[in-house]
C-alpha cells in the first residue's frame, strides 16, 4: 500500500503525541515490536484502504488518540487498536500476539474479533437489543470503548467522501447503535459528536439551518446569559457563596429532535441554552446552599412552579443530583437554571448513567455500580488491569436468541419457545410444537438460553389450550393466547349459530334474530356467546332450542316492527367483484437502478403511482414499498434505517391503485349520492366500497377507490371538495 506525503507527516504527528501520552505506561521493545509486526504486514499485503479509500494504519492512529485523550485508555488498548484497526483482523495469530505482546492485548483483539463475528451473524441490527448484547459478550470493556472511538474517528474522517451509501449506513449505523452505546458508557462528549455527524449526513439541510440559526444568535444569546446571569452573581457574592456559574447550548441533534417532537420551527423552541450555577461547598452543606441560591433566583425572577425538579431531597436510583427550575428571565424568556454543586457535577458530567436512566429505561440490573467502577478504573494511572475482572453480568434478568434468519430478539429470563413463538406470529404460537434450539428438537416448553438460534416447529391440528398460559412468560404472549381461546369459542359459537340456522331452515321454519334474543334468555343465558358455545358443547340439546323457538315464534308472530327513518348511516355500498390491483405493468426501480424485483405495496399507507416511496427489507427478504410520509416510516428510519433502500416510479402503464379517503360532512343520504354519481362518471376510476357512520348531524365514511395515480386521485379529491355539505376530505 502506499502513503501518500500528508498521511506520512500525520503519521509521525500522531506517533509522537501518542509516545508523549503513554511513553512512559509502554514496555521495554514495545514500539520496536510495534512498528515490525505492522511492516510485516504491509509485506504481506494484508493492509488495504477502506471502503471510502482511508488508510488504515492512520486510522488507527487517530482512533488511538481518541481512546488515549477522550476515554483515558492505557498502554494495552493503544497496541491492541494499532495491531487490530491497521491490520487484517482475519489474518491475526492470537497466539503471536500473546507471546509478543502479552494476555491483555491478545484478549482485546479476540473479543474484537468476537465482536466482529456477532455483527457479521446478525445482519439485522435492532439497536436496544443488539447494543445489550454487545455489551453481555464483550468479556472485556476496552472491546466496547476501541468499538466507540474508532467510529468516532470515521464519522470525522468520510465528511468529503464521495461513497455516499457507505457514508449513509456508517452514519445511520452511528446514530442508532454507538450514539447509545456512548450514552450508556458515560461518554456524553463522544455521544453529542456522534449524534451532530450523524444528522449532518444524513438531514444535510436541517444540520446547517440549525447551525447557520445558532452563529446567527450568537452574539445575542450570549449577551442575554450576560444580562441575565449579572444579578444572580453579584447577589450571591455578597451572600458569601464560592460559585462558578456557565451557559451551556444544546447540541444541534438535541435541538433538531425537539423540532420534531413539538412540530415547531427553530424560533419556536425557547430552551436553547441553560444556566448552570455550580457551588463549592462542604458536603454537610450542599442541600441547604442549594436551596439558599433557589430562594435567590425565584425572587429575582419569576418560577415556574411546573418545571421544577427536584433532584436533592430524593435523588435519581444512579445518583444524580440536581435542583432544575425554569424562571422568567429578562424579555419574557423561559431560561433553565440548574443548581448543584461540584461533587454533583462531577457525578453528572462524568455520567454515571444519569441522563438514560432517568429518561425512563429501567431494569439494567447492576449497571449504576458498574459505571461507578469502570469510570474509576479508567482514571486510574496503572494500566487497566482491573477492568478484566468485570464480567458483564448485567443483564442477569434477560436473554438474547436468534432467528434462523440472524434477528436478534430479547426475552425476561424463564421465557420459553412458546414465548418465542408469539413474538414471532400469533398464528405461529397458535400452532407451535416444539422448536430446534441449535439444531436439537425440544418442546415448546423448553426455556430460552442465551445465543440459542431458534427454529418453530408448527402443526395446523395444533389448537392452544388454557394451560398454556401457565407455559408462557410475557405478557405479550398470555395476551394472545387468551385472544387465540376466546377466538376458539367464538369460532365454536359461529358454527353452532350456523347448524342451528340450517336446521330451521331443513324445517321451513323462518329465522328471525329477535325471536332468537327472547329464545336466549327464555334457556337461562345472558349472553348470545354462552348459548352457542353451550349449543356447540352438547350441553343444550339443539331439538329443544327449536322447540321453544317455535313456541315463542307463535306468539310473537302478529308483532309489527317499526322500521326507523333512513339516514347517510344507511348507505353502504360495496363491490366484492373488483379485485384489488397492485402494479403489474408500471416500473418501479428499486435501489441502483435494479427493476423487476419483487415487491409488495405497504397496507399501512397504499402507496400509489406519483407518491414518492422508498423500499423496506423486511425479514422475510421481500421489499414492501411505503409512502415517504407513511405514519410508520420515522420509526422504521429510527429503528431500521440499514433496512431502507431507495425507490422510484419509472414507465407508466395501466395499472390501478386502491387508495381510502377520509370524508366528513352534513348527515344528508342526498350528499353521499352526490360523491357517488361524480365518482362514477369519472373515466378509470373504481368505486371499491363506501361505509357510513352518522352521529351529531355529521356523517364520516371510509371511501375506497381505485386510480391510476396521485394526479387522478388530486383531481377527485378537489372535485368533492366542491360538493356542497362536505367537511372534509383527506388521504387516509
Amino acid at each position: 500500500m502506499i502513503f501518500t506525503n500528508d498521511e506520512k507527516r500525520e503519521i509521525l504527528s500522531l506517533v509522537r503525541k501518542l509516545r508523549a501520552s503513554i511513553g512512559s505506561l509502554l514496555k521495554e521493545g514495545d514500539e520496536g515490536k510495534l512498528f515490525k509486526y505492522i511492516k510485516n504486514e504491509l509485506r504481506g499485503n494484508n493492509v488495504s484502504r477502506n471502503v471510502f479509500g482511508l488508510n488504515p494504519i492512520l486510522l488507527s492512529l487517530q482512533t488511538a488518540q481518541i481512546a488515549v485523550e477522550e476515554i483515558g485508555l492505557k498502554r494495552d488498548g493503544v497496541l491492541a487498536i494499532l495491531l487490530y484497526a491497521g491490520t487484517n483482523a482475519d489474518a491475526k495469530d492470537s497466539e503471536g500476539i500473546r507471546e509478543i505482546f502479552g494476555d491483555n492485548v491478545a484478549k482485546i483483539i479476540h473479543g474484537l474479533c468476537k465482536i466482529q463475528e456477532l455483527y457479521t451473524k446478525s445482519p439485522v441490527i435492532e439497536s436496544e437489543n443488539f447494543r445489550n448484547l454487545l455489551l453481555s459478550f464483550a468479556e472485556d470493556m476496552r472491546v466496547i470503548l476501541i468499538m466507540i472511538a474508532d467510529r468516532v474517528n470515521l464519522m470525522r474522517q468520510i465528511r468529503d467522501v464521495e461513497n455516499v451509501d457507505a457514508k449513509t449506513k456508517v452514519s445511520e449505523e452511528a446514530s442508532y447503535l454507538y450514539a447509545p452505546l456512548a450514552h450508556k458508557l458515560g461518554l456524553y462528549k463522544l455521544k453529542s459528536e456522534l449524534e451532530d455527524l450523524s444528522l449532518k449526513y444524513l438531514e444535510h439541510d436541517a444540520y446547517y439551518m440549525i447551525k447557520d440559526k445558532l452563529n446567527a444568535t450568537k452574539k445575542s444569546r450570549d449577551a442575554y446569559i450576560e444580562r441575565f446571569i449579572a444579578p444572580i452573581d453579584k447577589k450571591l457574592r455578597e451572600v458569601g457563596f464560592k460559585f462558578h456559574m456557565k451557559g451551556r447550548t444544546k447540541s444541534i441533534h438535541s435541538i433538531w429532535q425537539k423540532m420534531k417532537k413539538q412540530q415547531c420551527g427553530f424560533e419556536g423552541i425557547y430552551d436553547l441554552f441553560a444556566i448552570r450555577i455550580i457551588l463549592d461547598s462542604p458536603l454537610e452543606e450542599e442541600k441547604v446552599q442549594c436551596w439558599q441560591v433557589f430562594a435567590i433566583i425565584t425572587n429575582m425572577y419569576q418560577p415556574n412552579p411546573k418545571r421544577l425538579r427536584d433532584w436533592l431531597s430524593v435523588p435519581k436510583s444512579n445518583g444524580y443530583e440536581s435542583l432544575h427550575i425554569t424562571v422568567l428571565g429578562p424579555e419574557n424568556k423561559w431560561v433553565e437554571v440548574q443548581i448543584r454543586t461540584e461533587r454533583m457535577d462531577e457525578i453528572a458530567e462524568r455520567g454515571l448513567a444519569a441522563h438514560w436512566r432517568y429518561k425512563g429505561i429501567k431494569g439494567e440490573s447492576g449497571l449504576d455500580e458498574w459505571l461507578n467502577s469502570i469510570r474509576t478504573a479508567l482514571e486510574n494511572k496503572d494500566d487497566m488491569q482491573v477492568i478484566d475482572q468485570f464480567k458483564m453480568d448485567l443483564y442477569e434478568d434477560e436473554v438474547f436468541v436468534f432467528t434462523p434468519k440472524g434477528d436478534l430478539m430479547k426475552f425476561p429470563k424463564g421465557a420459553t419457545v412458546l414465548d418465542f413463538a408469539y413474538r414471532i406470529h400469533s398464528n405461529i404460537g397458535n400452532r407451535c410444537t416444539g422448536a430446534r434450539i441449535n439444531n436439537k428438537v425440544v418442546t415448546f416448553r423448553h426455556v430460552l438460553n442465551n445465543g440459542d438460534q431458534v427454529e418453530i416447529m408448527t402443526s395446523a391440528t395444533q389448537r392452544p389450550k388454557q394451560e398454556w398460559l401457565n407455559i408462557v412468560k410475557t405478557s405479550r404472549a398470555k395476551a394472545k393466547v387468551r385472544m387465540a381461546l376466546k377466538e376458539q369459542v367464538i369460532k365454536d359459537g359461529a358454527y353452532a349459530k350456523e347448524m342451528l340456522e340450517r336446521r330451521l331452515k331443513n324445517r321451513k321454519i323462518e329465522f328471525d334474530e329477535s325471536v332468537i334474543s327472547h329464545l336466549i334468555k327464555k334457556m337461562g343465558f345472558k349472553e348470545a356467546n354462552d348459548f352457542y358455545r353451550h349449543l356447540a358443547d352438547g350441553s343444550v340439546d339443539l331439538n329443544q332450542a327449536i322447540e321453544t323457538y317455535q313456541e315463542l315464534q307463535r306468539h310473537e308472530g302478529n308483532m309489527s316492527v317499526q322500521v326507523p327513518a333512513r339516514s347517510a348511516e344507511e348507505f353502504n355500498f360495496d363491490n366484492p367483484n373488483e379485485e384489488l390491483t397492485y402494479a403489474s405493468d408500471d416500473v418501479l426501480v428499486i435501489d441502483k437502478n435494479l427493476k423487476g424485483v419483487d415487491y409488495t405495496l405497504a397496507k399501512c399507507c397504499h402507496p400509489i403511482y406519483g407518491d414518492d416511496v422508498f423500499g423496506f427489507v423486511t425479514v422475510s427478504g421481500g421489499i414492501k414499498i411505503h409512502r415517504k410520509d407513511c405514519p410508520n416510516a420515522p420509526e422504521l428510519r429510527k429503528r431500521f434505517g440499514y433496512r431502507i433502500v431507495k425507490a422510484k416510479w419509472s414507465g407508466k402503464g395501466s395499472s390501478q391503485y386502491s387508495t381510502t379517503l377520509r370524508i366528513i360532512g352534513n348527515d344528508d343520504i342526498g350528499i353521499v349520492n352526490n360523491i357517488t354519481s361524480i365518482i362514477s362518471k369519472e373515466e378509470k376510476i373504481m368505486m371499491r366500497s363506501i361505509n357510513i357512520d352518522s352521529n351529531d348531524g355529521l356523517f364520516r365514511g371510509n371511501l375506497v377507490v381505485n386510480v391510476e395515480d396521485t394526479s387522478r386521485l388530486e383531481q377527485l379529491i378537489k372535485k368533492l371538495r366542491n360538493v356542497k355539505g362536505v367537511k372534509q376530505i383527506i388521504r387516509v
